[in-house]
């Protein structure tokens, strides 16, 4: 049976011309209307997640605006000349009286006036709530040491209670039963979700006389999803009968929203699901998709709330209905596929009629040759227009032929432009998350240099008396024993280089803490003499290790740096790469020109590559930190800190590229002409400028 029907086929032009014009119709529509629909969605859902995840971003950035503006607020009262004037008068009831007033007007659910340790000022909160329970928050511990600070934190039902009945009862919501929800056995939420904020209260002469602590209760806080929802999703935004909705989430429960059960009843006692839980809280990712919400699909926003404890606590949401965008995009998906399948259908019907016009002049043709081969030798076709017809036919095929390339070069453009933006928004997102770490290390490293350089220049000049005392003693000691002393000669030396050496550290230790006091005259110089200066005070430590020493000089521009800093620093990175390679190697020092991306010249960069062990991968981040070594038992872990604050106060960076094995490479990069800070880069790192003949003091 196959046999016949391929032998049919083969051996039949009509069959042959059917399956060229139908086979493109019935093969290749379904499979470009199945790409059409994967395409469609898949752009559909990209863009509704760019939408909601710019909708996110506003709503954020109004939220920190919130917050801000009750910072302000209160920051008025704090400087304000009445409230001087309250505390001045040392009256307590007048002082409560001023301060009820002022959290009127601030809009604040509760303000406190709080002295220098932290406590109360006055009967501001009953007996029973301990007083000093105020120095357990981080805002009121930053406001303490002089600084404004504004936080969302969480007040359990006790706390509100105490500072006002009324708070406690505003924040009483029974839960309600939700679709998807994780399970909880709590049958009501309790707790407040407020803006704190505490701001430092000085006098006259700028001395920090008490802190202003206060709040702004967000359970309930129907104006600022409202005023959310009006600003995102105003009249005109949302197409196609879509709502957009805000809300401010307290764990995973719903304490101020827009978001309707049923007529005006705001959905607040509700939860959000159970995946957008894990997601946002437990993960602390943010949600950019379709979840569901109460009672139906929205496409959602969800992000973390921090507290001041840097823990999770609630969630910022925003969203729109998907249902008018899912049923408007079904409804175009269905209305193409039908257009194309009806102008398939129309296509079929005419290709058929044009082959028809082929076959009978084929077939007069074939009877003829038939005839002819009977013996029939007078057997003509006749007149024909089979010319005309099947360049018709040609020309109808390959117009039919274009017209489905270009769509599939139009859908294939439209897919290929939506990539694109995606890889655009997906890098700009890459680009500002790494700003944001990189600011993040910055102000870790800022907040730890403070610390480390106050503690190191208080220990330095405590340890210097005493190492004075030590050292004058001895001294005396050995002039009145003289010749009695020969016995414990051996003793004494030791007890010299031991003192010796706690002045070295004890140098080192200002020189972190202070190095702006450190630093000499600076100038323009040839990187290259600094560097053979540093590999002849070296060469024996070279020479012992048996290392091979490589140089080239290839930068022709000059920077400006004191010599003597720059030598301590490469004989640092000398030194290190020497203890790298115990058992011996190859140390390349190389110099070239610094160019910028527009190719000018900005200064030299100085390399010091080593074939050591390398330094591990975990230790690159924290190679230039203070006290960090790797050489256990020896060094102070000061060496590449004083390096890095050395070439940043003339503006210049050093960086380290390494791989565990291969060695390590440190690149130093000078300014033809410095760049000194008029304030510190860090917390201890002093940059200034020291003029020839200015007297230097380690003290």
């Amino acid at each position: 049976m196959i046999r016949r029907v391929l032998a049919r086929f083969t051996g039949s032009v009509r069959a042959k011309l059917l399956a060229m014009v139908l086979a493109p119709l019935f093969l290749g529509v379904p499979i470009l209307l199945g790409l059409v629909w994967l395409w469609g969605n898949d752009g559909y859902h990209r863009l509704l997640s760019y939408k909601v995840g710019s909708d996110l971003v506003t709503a954020h950035e109004y939220f920190g605006r919130m917050q801000h503006t009750v910072a302000v607020d209160l920051g008025a009262v704090a400087g304000s000349q009445r409230l001087s004037q309250a505390m001045a008068a040392n009256s307590p009831a007048a002082l409560a009286d001023y301060l009820d007033d002022a959290r009127r007007q601030a809009g604040l659910d509760f303000l406190f006036l709080l002295d220098s340790r932290g406590r109360p000022l006055g009967r501001q909160l009953p007996e029973h709530l301990p007083r000093t329970r105020r120095t357990a928050w981080p805002v009121v511990n930053a406001a303490l040491a002089g600084s404004a600070f504004t936080a969302i934190d969480v007040f359990d039902a006790d706390h509100l209670a105490a500072i006002d009945p009324a708070l406690a009862r505003r924040c009483r919501l029974p839960l309600l039963p939700t679709p998807n929800a994780a399970p909880d056995k709590r049958s009501e939420e309790t707790r407040g979700l407020l803006i704190h904020v505490a701001i430092p209260v000085r006098d006259s002469g700028d001395r920090l006389v008490g802190v202003l602590e206060g709040g702004v209760l967000l359970n309930g806080n129907t104006n600022l999803v409202d005023s959310l929802n009006t600003i995102i999703y105003r009249d005109g935004t949302l197409p196609l009968g879509s709502q957009g909705t805000a809300t401010l989430f307290l764990g995973d429960t719903r304490i101020a929203t827009n978001v309707r059960l049923f007529g005006e009843r705001r959905a607040l006692g509700t939860r959000a699901s159970q995946a957008v839980r894990d997601h946002v809280l437990n993960e602390g990712k943010t949600w950019l998709d379709t979840a569901f919400v109460v009672n139906d699909y929205y496409v959602s926003g969800y992000e973390p709330v921090v507290d001041s404890f840097g823990e999770r606590v609630g969630m910022l949401y925003v969203g729109f209905l998907e249902a008018p965008f899912s049923i408007a995009m079904r409804n175009a998906l269905l209305t193409l596929f039908v257009v194309f399948i009806g102008v398939s259908l129309a296509g079929s019907v005419l290709s058929l009629r044009w082959a028809r016009g082929i076959f009978k002049p084929l077939e007069k043709v074939n009877a003829t040759i038939r005839r002819i081969g009977a013996g029939d030798a007078d057997a003509r076709v006749g007149p024909v227009a089979s010319r005309d017809e099947i360049g018709l036919l040609a020309a109808a095929f390959d117009e039919l032929l274009d017209n489905l390339a270009a769509r599939r070069a139009e859908l294939q453009r439209w897919g290929d432009e939506l990539d694109r933006k995606v890889a655009e928004r997906t890098q700009a997102l890459q680009e500002a998350l790494a700003t944001l770490e990189q600011a993040r290390r910055h102000l870790a490293m800022t907040e730890k240099l403070a610390a480390i350089g106050e503690l190191t220049a208080g220990v330095a000049h405590e340890i210097n008396n005493p190492v004075a005392v030590i050292q004058g003693n001895l001294d005396v000691l050995k002039e009145i024993l003289g010749p009695a002393a020969e016995p414990v000669r051996e003793e004494i030396r030791l007890i010299h280089e031991q003192t010796h050496r706690i002045w070295l550290i004890v140098t080192k230790l200002l020189q972190f803490a202070r190095p702006g006091e450190f630093a000499g005259y600076s100038e323009a110089i040839d990187p290259a003499p600094v560097i053979a200066d540093c590999l002849v005070l070296t060469r024996h430590n070279l020479d012992r290790r048996n290392i091979t020493v490589q140089v080239d000089n290839a930068a022709t521009c000059r920077i400006e740096v004191n010599t003597g800093e720059l030598q301590q620093v490469l004989i640092n990175l000398i030194v290190n790469a020497i203890q790298a390679m115990p058992d011996g190697g190859t140390l390349s020092i190389s110099t070239r020109d610094w160019a910028d991306e527009h190719g000018d010249t900005q200064g030299a960069a100085i390399s010091v590559c080593d074939t050591g062990h390398g330094i591990a991968a975990e230790d690159l981040s924290r190679i230039f930190d203070p006290f960090f070594t790797t050489k256990k038992g020896s060094g102070t872990g000061l060496g590449l800190s004083i390096s890095y604050a050395i070439v940043e106060r003339y503006g210049g960076r050093i960086e380290v590229s390494s791989r565990p094995g291969e060695g390590a490479c440190f690149t130093i990069q000078l300014r033809r002409e410095a760049r000194y800070a008029d304030t510190p880069s860090a917390p201890g790192f002093t940059a200034r400028r020291i003029e020839p003949g200015t007297s230097q003091s380690a003290g």
